[in-house]
């Protein structure tokens, strides 16, 4: 099951997927706020090859999706979710620099809300952001997050402990997509 949305086309991360998949993660401006770079090696061993699997409630990897414009085909991004337990699943996506500021972080990340709340019924969404990055803390309230605390220097990240800003969406609490206007 893949989520929809007016411009964007999703499908789970798959072989051919590889060289964009690279890209986003060797990207400094991409990752800033994400984990420290790594060599290509390291990124196909820890975050590529363990979201080929398929994805069903319950799995311990994350269900990666990849965004497409649906006008040109282009990959836009990466999004989904990790099932964490007791009806909360986390959040996450990166987007090309290439593709921001256009609306598609939003309309992404509502339709990722649709799909785990509609769709697979989670209770809750959770996202953790590293602070500072204030692009993805103004996303995650526009779709609706409240950031529910701080935890201090919980990251280790260019060098540093850093502290990373929680966020939390209930299911109860979501305004789906289809009842809102498209996006600008």
């Amino acid at each position: 099951m893949s989520p929809d949305s007016p411009r964007l086309h999703y499908a789970p991360l798959c072989e051919t997927d590889w060289p964009f998949f690279l890209a986003l993660n060797l990207d400094p401006d991409v990752m800033r706020y994400v984990a420290d770079l790594r060599p290509a090696d390291a990124i196909r061993r820890e975050a590529f090859d363990s979201r080929l699997a398929p994805w069903y409630p319950g799995s311990q990897h994350w269900l990666c999706l990849v965004l497409r414009e649906k006008q040109s085909g282009k990959p836009v991004g990466v999004t989904g979710f990790i099932d964490r337990g007791d009806g909360i699943a986390e959040t996450g996506f990166l987007l090309s620099p290439a593709f921001q500021q256009r609306g598609y972080g939003y309309e992404s990340l509502m339709a990722i809300c649709e799909l785990a709340f509609s769709h697979y019924g989670f209770r809750k969404l959770t996202a953790s952001v590293t602070c500072d990055n204030l692009g993805s803390k103004a996303l995650l309230e526009k779709c609706g997050f409240q950031q529910e605390g701080t935890l201090r220097q919980n990251y280790f990240l260019n060098g540093a402990w850093q502290d990373d800003w929680i966020f939390g969406l209930l299911n109860h609490e979501f305004t789906s997509p289809r009842s809102l206007p498209p996006p600008r």
